[in-house]
């Protein structure tokens, strides 16, 4: 065999013998490498995978959606684990569909646990009822009432008429009657209407937060409302401490303390109120991290340098792990104080890891303090991981703990032996990058549900931050600790001063150029897009993270790219705004600040929008409105109806004729046919708001076709019809401007 060469024996994988390819056993090697790299962080994605499932129900539009949606995400988790030969890749990816399936299935048990009917329908009743909850609005003059009725109510007409088990009155200051409290029993006047849906998209969804808050009808009291079984406890001591510290400061300044010490921001005035979203600094008045740490610090130093003084206990005792447990109560205690919010409840949560770590000894602010946070937040109220209150309070710390646990900044920031003014510039470089970060990271958010995004919020938060947590909130402590001596007048006048000083700085940074920016309504997809890009880069730790920019670009671009709408059109059909060359522009001039509000932010534009009969390119009358608009290379023409008189049929139907959509809150006859849409009431009925991007052709409704999320077709209380009143009267045909439909009537 001399001078044969022999063949080397086969070295190739055993998955390349049996036929797969090598860049498929490359592949998953290098996954698995990857996965080991970054063991530390795959606990963290476990509240993402929760939240994924509720966002997933929420997506879905019914229950054989949800229930197919489980079942293919359970299956899936079996079969990795099935097939995945015990690879980390494998387990992780089973563990994730199998928590994402758990957050669909916990979202979907909560809405059928908090299953309530609502009232079918507008509706002046008299009623007994218990009040469950006291809330004052002292800047717009009401209280606002939770109560429980009792028994039927009685309408106007003597009938008696079913009412929800909870209801949301606000009631004038005037007409609350002095013996007035939590626990008491109340006999009252009041008209009631459901819980409305948005009333264009991307509005606030009122009947979401009131279907899972128990809440099926909501409206406005009358006088004389009187208490039939006095409180035993009063209005309850959050609303006793939010009264005492509004009547020793003037202004809304009195409000701000209020929010700092109770969470109640009633008695701040809308300009105030309006200033602090403006500038950045809306978050000082939610009770969350910033309050909650300073409560549990202060206790702690206080707790411990008092116990400090017996040096008996100094020797024998555990003096930090006592001031922890201090801490630990104050916290909790805060918490319940200030009605229990989702930004407070995952900051107390927070807090109490934090301190349960220190006392073993273990490192506290990690990544994995905030996702148990998360978790423990969605595991108790999964539907609050679909609003803005958990998305920017986990947003901003995910951010933070994200940017201070990267290698360079901690090295940057870390401790450094220098002199007090490099120390000094080091902390105001951390704070204003910090700052800068959170203010990008909640950008998509604010976006996306409020339409605006501010741009110097972070440079007023470096002197609002330290002024509110080192001087407001312990001088506003002091007062009222002073209070219970009668000695807390000096005091109250420097909280006011500091608070002035706040306030002060909200407008100047308000009021400056380009200070907000107006956004129309941002696609969910796009919205999606950059959470799933934010995440990505904020838990990984290796140079896989870089690829989370990807989708992050592209939801961004795709955002920026949305065209806003040319028309916007109420469910009711009543409020109009059309895109024209001067701005926005709006069908009737009698319209409420709410109103005139909500079609703003919704069309992408600051102030309020002008009148469209004041337009050059709109003909209008009393009863109709016709105006031009350019899009897509043509000119659009919009008809809308103004009052509810009926016009010549001639006319109309000529003026329909020409028209590309015509709009009306009446129902219109079939021989109305315009060249492109109608939405008339028929129509409006069932898609709620219009959104209209003539441009692009795109038409986007409130209500979908298929969609059964409960709050969209939810359980109805049926009312009794009237022996001499019936259901469907002529007058409701001849005039239907005064009939109120309920899917579509503004939040008192």
């Amino acid at each position: 065999m001399a001078g044969t060469a022999v063949a080397a024996p086969s070295m190739r994988p055993w998955r390349r013998q049996i036929g797969v390819p090598s860049w498929g056993a490359g592949t998953g090697l290098a996954v698995e490498r990857w996965l080991e790299a970054e063991r530390d962080q795959l606990v963290l994605w476990l509240p993402v995978m929760l939240g994924g499932g509720i966002a997933l129900w929420f997506a879905l539009p019914d229950a054989a959606a949800w229930c197919l949606a489980m079942l293919l995400l359970v299956a899936s988790g079996l079969a990795c684990l099935a097939v995945g030969q015990g690879g980390r890749a494998a387990r992780a990816l089973a563990i994730g569909l199998l928590t994402t399936a758990l957050g669909l299935g916990l979202i979907w048990a909560r809405s059928e646990w908090v299953a309530r009917p609502v009232l079918g329908g507008p509706t002046i009743a008299s009623f007994s009822a218990k009040v469950e909850a006291i809330e004052p609005l002292v800047a717009r003059k009401l209280v606002r009432l939770t109560v429980l009725p009792v028994g039927k109510g009685v309408e106007t007409d003597g009938q008696p008429v079913a009412l929800p088990y909870r209801v949301r009155v606000n009631l004038a200051e005037r007409d609350a009657p002095p013996l007035l409290g939590t626990g008491a029993v109340i006999q009252l006047r009041a008209r009631l209407m459901p819980p409305p849906l948005p009333a264009v998209p991307g509005a606030y969804d009122f009947a979401r937060v009131a279907w899972f808050g128990g809440i099926g009808a909501t409206g406005r009291g009358f006088a004389p409302v009187m208490v039939t079984t006095p409180s035993g406890s009063g209005a309850g001591i959050r609303v006793a401490l939010s009264h005492h510290i509004v009547s020793r400061l003037d202004g809304s300044a009195g409000g701000i303390a209020a929010a700092l010490a109770t969470g109640d921001v009633g008695a701040i005035s809308e300009a105030d109120s309006e200033a602090m979203r403006r500038a950045g600094l809306a978050h000082l008045l939610s009770v969350s991290g910033l309050h909650i740490t300073a409560a549990v610090a202060a206790t702690m130093l206080i707790v411990l340098r008092l116990l400090a003084l017996s040096p008996w206990l100094a020797l024998h005792a555990r003096l930090p792990l006592i001031a922890a447990l201090a801490g630990a109560a104050a916290a909790i205690g805060y918490t319940l104080l200030t009605g229990s919010q989702v930004p407070t409840i995952r900051s107390c949560v927070a807090a109490l890891l934090v301190l349960a770590a220190l006392a073993m000894g273990r490192e506290a602010m990690t990544l994995r303090l905030v996702a148990a946070g998360a978790a423990c937040v969605m595991l108790v109220l999964p539907e609050s991981a679909a609003g803005p209150s958990f998305q920017l309070s986990f947003a901003a710390i995910t951010a933070i703990m994200a940017l201070h646990e990267h290698p360079v900044i901690r090295t940057f920031f870390g401790p450094h032996d220098e002199g007090r003014g490099r120390k000094l510039a080091r902390g105001v470089a951390s704070l204003l990058l910090t700052g800068l970060l959170v203010e990008f990271a909640l950008m998509p958010i604010a976006v996306y549900h409020f339409h605006k995004a501010g741009l110097y919020g972070a440079f007023a938060n470096i002197v609002a931050i330290p002024l509110t947590t080192f001087v407001v909130m312990p001088l506003e402590v002091l007062a009222l600790l002073l209070d219970t001596g009668g000695l807390g007048a000096p005091i109250w006048w420097l909280v006011q001063r500091s608070l002035d000083a706040l306030l002060w700085l909200a407008h100047i940074v308000a009021d400056a150029p380009g200070s907000v920016r107006s956004l129309p309504a941002m696609p969910t997809a796009a919205f999606a897009l950059m959470i799933v890009g934010g995440i990505w880069i904020a838990l990984w730790r290796t140079r896989w993270r870089r690829l989370g920019m990807v989708p992050l670009a592209v939801g961004a671009i795709w955002a920026l790219t949305t065209p806003a709408p040319d028309v916007l059109i109420t469910g009711d059909g009543r409020h109009v705004v059309v895109r024209t060359a001067a701005g926005l522009a709006m069908l009737r001039d009698r319209a409420g600040d709410y109103t005139r509000d909500m079609l703003a932010e919704n069309g992408g534009v600051e102030g309020e929008p002008l009148l469209l009969a004041d337009q050059p390119d709109a003909r209008c009358s009393r009863d109709l409105c016709v105006t031009d608009i350019v899009a897509r290379g043509r000119m659009w023409r919009i008809l809308a109806t103004r009052s509810a008189y009926m016009v010549p049929i001639s006319d109309l139907l000529a003026a329909c004729r020409n028209a590309d959509v015509v709009v009306s809150e009446r129902g219109l006859p079939k021989r109305c046919v315009p060249r492109w849409l109608i939405l008339d009431r028929r129509v409006l009925r069932r898609t709620g708001g219009v959104a209209l991007t003539l441009g692009t052709g795109t038409v986007v409704t409130v209500l979908n076709a298929g969609d059964r999320h409960p709050w969209r077709d939810p359980p109805v209380i049926q009312r009794t019809a009237h022996p001499y009143r019936p259901r469907h009267s002529r007058f409701y045909d001849v005039a239907p401007a005064f009939r109120a439909d309920r899917r579509h009537q503004k939040v008192e």
